[in-house]
């Protein structure tokens, strides 16, 4: 069995990076009990993570498209733009053996936010802040504000399995014994510990259970991109002026 790439390291925390902490109205908001998006195709693709460890710059391109899948139209994002992203954000240089590291998810976001996120006909910056990676409540608004939520992820040896994903899988289920992935998560059926969160990734939607999600998680980050999301959507007003500040002085310190 071939097995998938995967391509994200471990979570590091920028100092000042911009954050959607609870407080904001829209992360203290309750969720909604369940966010079903079945009939809206977010056109995931592979992105090059099938051949190359960039899961960080897949999850940016796959989240252009599902942010505008939501709002009724698409983007064209093709592998070359996602390997360009990648090469750029991380050093990887397709001549030089061993430069496919993967990336750092916070490193990346910054990265996008200063140089944008470059496609055949043009560059997209995303606005961003990280979420506490146990505050489901947040991660779900997240989803239902922002199209789907950027996550990194420590994969189980038993996660290879096809199927669901679930801690109840047989097989080796320790965080990590595979390694570390970035993935989007874009809708659920419900908030109880089996109910099922869909998961783009590797071109497709896989699903998982919330109890899964809970044990696999290691950073949870929000990202809009205002050139795609209409003016009054969910991240709007104090919170939006506030998001752009935090990414502003991020940037500018």
């Amino acid at each position: 069995m071939t097995l998938p790439q995967l391509g994200c390291l471990p979570a590091e925390i920028r100092p000042n990076q911009p954050r959607l902490a609870p407080s904001m109205r829209m992360m203290a908001r309750q969720a909604p009990p369940k966010l079903d998006r079945s009939h809206i195709n977010p056109g995931a693709l592979m992105l090059g993570n099938d051949q190359l460890g960039d899961c960080t710059a897949a999850g940016l391109g796959n989240h252009i498209r599902a942010t505008a899948a939501l709002n009724r139209f698409q983007v064209g994002v093709r592998d070359a733009d996602a390997i360009q992203f990648y090469s750029r954000s991380t050093g990887y240089n397709p001549s030089v053996p061993g430069s496919d590291q993967g990336g750092i998810e916070s490193d990346v976001l910054t990265y996008a936010s200063r140089q944008g996120y470059a496609l055949y006909d043009q560059t997209l910056y995303p606005v961003w802040g990280t979420a506490e990676p146990d505050d489901f409540n947040g991660m779900r608004n997240i989803m239902a504000g922002m199209g789907a939520a950027y996550l990194g992820v420590q994969l189980a040896i038993a996660d290879q399995a096809d199927g669901v994903l679930d801690t109840s899988t047989p097989g080796d289920q320790t965080p990590g014994s595979w390694g570390c992935h970035c993935l989007l998560s874009y809708d659920y059926t419900g908030t109880g510990d089996t109910d099922l969160v869909s998961l783009i990734t590797w071109g497709g939607i896989r699903k998982a259970t919330w109890r899964w999600v809970r044990s696999r998680i290691m950073e949870c980050h929000g990202l809009a991109w205002r050139q795609l999301m209409p003016a009054n959507g969910l991240v709007s007003g104090q919170d939006w002026d506030a998001l752009v500040g935090a990414n502003r002085d991020y940037l500018a310190g």
